[in-house]
């Protein structure tokens, strides 16, 4: 007896630009040490935006090589405001780990 395939699932994933994928670059304190030290840069990047996709988005803005990308999706925050609480956004933050031969000059 032949099985049955259920239907493929329809696409839904959206496709996203290099320079809407990162969104802006996070120069702080801890940042500058990473990128000064370990070659690793950090930057605010789109929620629906996959590992592969920011790394293509790093080398096509930056020309540079990329080895390795680190994700995190970072919770918003309550903060007290004068009508009650509001809260803050969730993002999503990626760390980039350049090839020992690449940087990126921000300033």
């Amino acid at each position: 007896m032949a099985r049955i395939q259920p239907p493929a699932p329809p696409e839904t994933k959206i496709k996203l630009e290099p320079h809407q994928i990162l969104l802006r670059p996070l120069v702080t304190e801890k940042g500058v040490h990473r990128a000064t030290r370990h070659n690793e840069y950090a930057f605010e990047v789109h929620r629906m935006a996959t590992k592969p996709e920011i790394k293509a988005a790093v080398e096509k803005l930056f020309d540079v090589k990329v080895d390795k990308v680190c994700t995190q999706n970072r919770k918003g925050k309550f903060r007290r405001t004068r009508n009650g609480l509001g809260r803050t956004s969730d993002w999503r933050r990626a760390i980039v780990h350049l090839h020992e031969d690449h940087k990126i000059d921000f300033f």
